[in-house]
């Protein structure tokens, strides 16, 4: 895998934040809540969401019709 496209499966908050339509304070909450996707955290404090957490996290709250 190049560095290019590990650095690319790594989504920031604000990159989240924007997919789902949500604000920062929303995201926050629910991971107070453990209900938020499963988030690395940064030596400087930053987060950083993996596309594949994301994109399971996103699977498992879909509506079975």
């Amino acid at each position: 895998m190049k560095t290019s496209e590990r650095t690319h499966d790594k989504l920031t908050l604000t990159e989240v934040c924007t997919e789902l339509g949500i604000s920062r304070s929303t995201f926050y909450d629910w991971r107070a809540k453990r209900r938020a996707p499963r988030c690395i955290t940064l030596p400087n404090g930053s987060l950083r969401i993996r596309r594949a957490e994301l994109d399971r996290w996103l699977d498992e709250r879909e509506d079975a019709v």
